[in-house]
């Protein structure tokens, strides 16, 4: 006998931060498994758009308007994803954006702001969600991380704090789910390309990027596709059940070198 009942065939999915980036591209790898997917954003005619595709490709999905800094439209997204779709079985947790600034000089209210958006507006989706999980014994609360988390960068304003917060939220709620069939991930990207912080202008980018190389944080300038970390989260909730991936991180791979140069490194 199987320590733990199978996954069912269809598991309806949520995904916070869906217009774009990570958020999109996790949408579609969900829907192309066959599990229905609500798509959530402030950006919803985006969402209805990326929903509109893959229910044109043979997929279920929805698309709604969700502030995760607000208790009322995570509450309103939820009901009107499960209505559509059923209980939900995964979450990807992926709202939030990017804002440069140094710590010093952000404004507090921008600060506070961002932190809300990806730490609170996480355990809200938690707090909606998590207990339908634990009565049904089985699900999926999947948080997008960062590498920020353990190598801090400069000039990333309240991003720095709110995903090192973040990813311990998860490790917290790792430990409180133990025994209760729900599995809490994490899945941390490395640089990638995405719309997040891609509307900064020159005067801010550049030297951000100067700090960062000084630092030794850019390494080379390939990025991830957002492919690549949809990728990642889908690995993560397909784990039979019994087996939990706790944190998966993705990096970029270097450019690669050239045959010389590696024959003077041999």
């Amino acid at each position: 006998m199987p320590r733990f009942e199978p996954h069912p065939a269809r598991r309806p999915a949520i995904v916070s931060g869906a217009s774009s980036g990570i958020g999109t591209a996790t949408a579609y790898a969900l829907a192309e498994l066959g599990h229905p997917v609500a798509l959530g954003a402030r950006r919803v005619d985006e969402c209805e758009a990326i929903a509109e595709k893959i229910r044109a490709e043979g997929g279920q999905a929805i698309a709604h308007f969700l502030d995760v800094s607000s208790t009322e439209s995570v509450d309103a997204f939820v009901t009107a994803a499960e209505a559509a779709h059923g209980p939900t079985e995964i979450v990807i947790s992926g709202a939030g954006d990017m804002d440069f600034a140094l710590v010093h000089e952000m404004d507090p209210d921008r600060f506070e702001f961002q932190v809300d958006v990806h730490l609170g507006g996480t355990q809200r989706l938690a707090h909606r969600v998590v207990p339908g999980m634990i009565e049904r014994t089985r699900g999926d609360f999947v948080v997008i991380g960062s590498d920020c988390a353990v190598e801090a960068r400069p000039r990333a304003g309240a991003y720095i704090g709110a995903k090192t917060g973040l990813e311990a939220l998860v490790r917290q709620m790792r430990m409180e789910l133990e025994g209760t069939g729900v599995r809490a991930s994490t899945v941390r990207p490395g640089p990638t390309q995405t719309a997040a912080g891609m509307d900064q202008p020159e005067e801010v980018v550049g030297p951000l990027l100067e700090d960062w190389i000084h630092w030794g944080l850019a390494r080379h300038p390939y990025l991830l596709r957002a492919s690549d970390i949809a990728a990642a989260a889908v690995s993560v909730v397909s784990a039979p059940r019994g087996a939990h991936i706790v944190l998966v991180e993705v990096q970029p791979e270097a450019p690669l070198r050239k045959n010389d140069d590696r024959k003077d490194q041999a």
